[in-house]
């Protein structure tokens, strides 16, 4: 065990959901971690007995008003959080779920304050959007037959 890892942290499954809708991705500036501040994919933590794609679409409807179907697992990434030590606080293991929008108007709620829908240039350059959720938007615009 590394002097880095603290046993009483266990991964936390979540889910975000990657909408693009008219050439643009759906954003969230986070309230809470992971990314708190930051513009993210919407999404949060998975219930328990709660299908993936279900807890994609809940998490989407809470934070942004949106109703989209969950088609399908894009990625699964690792979200780390460390204190100024070195030392785990957080670990979250965040499955992401294209989702097409059906219907609704985005604002923010839940653990968002606010939302954005960002083109390409805008996920290229604004400077707070995490880095993973950039990476998510861009190859989901750079590939039409990923959303």
């Amino acid at each position: 065990m590394s002097c880095h890892t603290n046993p009483v942290v266990k991964p936390t499954p979540a889910v975000a959901a990657a909408v693009v809708f008219q050439g643009r991705v759906l954003m969230v500036q986070r309230r809470n971690p992971p990314n708190a501040g930051l513009l993210a994919l919407p999404g949060g933590r998975v219930e328990p007995g709660e299908p993936l794609l279900s807890a994609a679409q809940r998490e989407l409807h809470e934070e942004t008003g949106i109703i989209a179907d969950a088609e399908r697992v894009m990625t699964a990434i690792d979200q780390f959080q460390h204190d100024d030590r070195g030392r785990l606080l957080s670990h979250f293991v965040i499955v992401v779920v294209v989702c097409r929008w059906v219907e609704g108007v985005a604002v923010a709620g839940d653990d968002a304050s606010q939302v954005h829908w960002l083109d390409a240039a805008q996920i290229s350059s604004e400077p707070s959007l995490c880095a993973s959720a950039r990476r998510i938007a861009a190859n989901l615009l750079a590939d039409p037959s990923r959303r």
